[in-house]
């Protein structure tokens, strides 16, 4: 490494942030990147340990030591370079992924990791200031067409590979605009939503065409038809198109089956979030779920339910109170119990700096109100042991809610969409297909593969990115009987 004892003489340095009371007047992003000089300061802090625990931990296997190198140089370009030969979107990822690299990062067995996250997230902008981020239109064309299911992460690598490497690709998505749950599912202060479009401007110059409010299967709910003007069945595409890619998100939410639970005011997340986003976005929408002056209960601790209080407190919520049903986390992880994997510990966001009741180890008992209306939630204090859970005797308390957010995670993909193409299903309701061995990606019909949360379930925007990549590569390889693409 450029500065070999850099790891000892250096501090971990955080990307700065707007003040609380600034940001929450606005949707925009508040995330200072770092300057050169501190983004060379945290590629020093790269020990050259020999074997990147970094690498094998983050799902794309980024060449991270490599490009902390070349930043520590002010080699930007090479940098840049590095970073998309095994990540088509850094700038997302830069910003929203949670950094599981930097959990397996050496450095951090007794100290601080190295800011990796950071590095790439001013990598990636650094990229796109300097005009490097350039369309790749494939030379030679192959003649076989690609329908791609989906224009979230899973989707749009899949779709950009397969483009570059000659093939006519066409990505259906379901919504009014494009980016799937980068779009509607995570808050505009996290990513703003420019930063997908220009994204889809270079893969149109790719030769990639997009399809958006197109449903694709048959028998849908009336809830899931919101932005859609047409709708495909699986047989048209089979007809037109060579190969097809199952990658969607796992939208199908988990309820909370207790009683009062249809009350008014008792909303899931995603019907929470991506209404703001629109609003955002310029739209101008009838009866818009609002926690403007209301008491505001979240329940589900997770990335999801931390942006409904960031969402809340922007709409000005008179209170906002989150809780999860898992004991709370210990502060600190026990690294040499963990390390290099994912510890369990404490996370605080940015949401919860900006206002919030957090509380643990809390289970809703029922949820009550007058004229059809949501006013409280009972709950009660719950403990765990060997695995099984039991309410605490005499622990029954109420809140004041008059609005309450479902943000308990995803337990499926939409069901319509895999049995309209009659795919088999793992134990989960995922599309069944394997990741390694001959015919990878491939589901139980022909032609059909599948990718990312519509594969594996629930997960990581750097999961989705990788599973697209590699999705790419085995249709590539399913129609051409060779590829160049990368595994």
């Amino acid at each position: 490494m450029g500065k070999i004892t850099g790891f000892m003489e250096f501090q971990r340095q955080e990307e700065g942030h707007q003040e609380p009371a600034a940001r929450l007047k606005h949707y925009k992003e508040f995330s200072i990147v770092l300057t050169d000089e501190q983004a060379k300061v945290q590629g020093a802090r790269c020990m050259d340990c020999g074997i990147p625990f970094c690498n094998s931990a983050c799902p794309v296997n980024n060449i991270i030591p490599d490009w902390n190198d070349l930043v520590y140089h002010g080699r930007y370009h090479e940098a840049l370079d590095t970073l998309h030969s095994t990540n088509n979107f850094p700038e997302f990822t830069g910003r929203i992924c949670p950094a599981p690299c930097e959990t397996g990062c050496t450095l951090g067995i007794n100290n601080d990791p190295v800011g990796i996250k950071s590095i790439e997230h001013k990598i990636a902008d650094t990229g796109w200031e300097h005009g490097w981020v350039v369309p790749q239109p494939a030379a030679v064309k192959t003649g076989k067409k690609i329908a791609v299911i989906g224009s979230g992460p899973a989707g749009l690598a899949a779709a950009q590979q397969l483009a570059r490497v000659g093939h006519s690709v066409t990505v259906f998505e379901k919504s009014d605009r494009l980016g799937g749950l980068l779009r509607y599912g995570i808050p505009d202060f996290k990513l703003d939503k420019s930063l997908i479009d220009r994204r889809v401007e270079q893969m149109k110059a790719e030769g990639v065409e997009f399809r958006t409010s197109v449903l694709i299967g048959k028998d849908f709910p009336a809830t899931v038809n919101n932005f859609a003007k047409e709708t495909i069945f699986p047989e048209d595409l089979d007809a037109e198109f060579d190969a097809v890619i199952m990658a969607g998100g796992a939208e199908q939410p988990r309820d909370l089956p207790v009683p009062g639970r249809e009350l008014k005011g008792v909303h899931f997340a995603m019907d929470f979030l991506p209404q703001q986003n629109k609003v955002n976005a310029g739209d101008k929408l009838k009866d818009q779920i609002k926690a403007t002056g209301k008491h505001v209960v979240v329940i589900g601790g997770g990335d999801t339910g931390s942006d409904c209080v960031g969402t809340s407190n922007r709409q000005g919520a008179a209170s906002v109170t989150q809780f999860e049903l898992m004991p709370m986390p210990p502060e600190h992880e026990n690294k040499p119990l963990v390390w290099p994997y994912w510890p369990t510990k404490l996370r605080t966001s940015s949401s919860h700096e900006e206002g919030c009741e957090r509380d643990w180890a809390v289970a809703t008992k029922r949820l009550e109100g007058k004229g059809g209306k949501v006013e409280k939630l009972i709950a009660c204090r719950v403990e765990w042991k060997d695995g099984k859970m039991t309410e605490v005797p005499n622990s029954e308390f109420e809140l004041k809610a008059d609005l309450v957010l479902l943000a308990m995670g995803f337990v499926s993909p939409v069901q319509q969409v895999l049995d309209a193409f009659n795919v088999d299903k793992d134990q989960r309701g995922n599309a069944r297909a394997t990741t390694d061995g001959e015919g990878c990606y491939r589901t139980s019909v022909p032609k059909v593969f599948a990718a990312g949360d519509m594969r594996r379930g629930q997960s990581l925007v750097v999961w989705a990115i990788r599973e697209g990549r590699q999705c790419a590569r085995e249709v590539d390889l399913f129609l051409m009987g060779a590829s160049v693409l990368p595994r």
